[in-house]
């Protein structure tokens, strides 16, 4: 079991969830977006929030100052992800 000791800490306490889980990502949600890192990149326990958020693989809403996006890019599997090759032929077809 994960210890969440450090939610009660954090600065979207008492701020309205919704706030962290806008309708989308891009567009007029961008606003949203910004108004709910700007919350985050004053918050004592940003890291911890982004290590959960990380390690359960969340894939929506802003967590430690970071979208659903900035999280991939953070993924140790997004590290490891080989490279795409396009396929060769197979010998005989033509």
């Amino acid at each position: 079991m994960m210890m969440l000791d450090w939610t009660r800490r954090a600065a979207c306490l008492d701020q309205d969830p919704e706030l962290f889980f806008p309708i989308s990502m891009e567009g007029p949600s961008q606003s949203q977006v910004e108004e709910a890192k700007a919350v985050c990149r004053g918050c004592p326990v940003r890291e911890p929030c982004l290590a959960y958020a990380l390690s359960t693989r969340q894939a929506y809403g802003v967590w430690g100052g970071t979208d659903p996006e900035q999280r991939r890019e953070l993924s140790p599997t997004a590290a490891r992800r080989p490279e795409t090759v396009p396929a060769q032929p197979l010998r005989g077809d033509r």
